[in-house]
């Protein structure tokens, strides 16, 4: 909500936030929604400034694991242009858990494995 110069509440417009959406392609949508995925990820794997303030690899499974979903069901839809860099950051997160992890998965058995293969170092 905003608020007029009275600081009276207004109610938000959202016949232009869907107007707003409408006019997003499908493509930059699913693109969008990858990079907040890779970006949380790399937070709860550590891998920011803070290091090991946010680190829960709990949480990075399952942020990993969405991303290669997303990434696997969406790889018809959105062009090389788009994947190519996504897959590569994946593979990057997977294989930060993989060094973060005290006991390693086995092969085939980590996040997002089940639909990238095994990722080996």
């Amino acid at each position: 909500m905003s608020e007029t110069p009275a600081g009276t509440p207004t109610a938000p417009d959202f016949d232009a936030m869907t107007r707003d959406i409408a006019e997003v392609p499908a493509v930059e949508v699913i693109v969008t929604v990858a990079v907040n995925l890779m970006s949380a990820a790399a937070v709860k794997l550590g891998l920011t400034e803070d290091g090991d303030a946010h680190k829960d690899l709990d949480e990075a499974r399952k942020l990993v694991h969405a991303l290669a979903g997303l990434l696997d069901a969406s790889a018809t839809e959105i062009s090389s242009f788009h994947a190519a860099p996504l897959r590569d950051g994946l593979k990057s997160l997977q294989l930060a858990f993989r060094e973060a992890s005290l006991v390693p998965d086995d092969p085939g058995q980590g996040p997002g494995e089940k639909y990238t293969g095994a990722v080996y170092g």
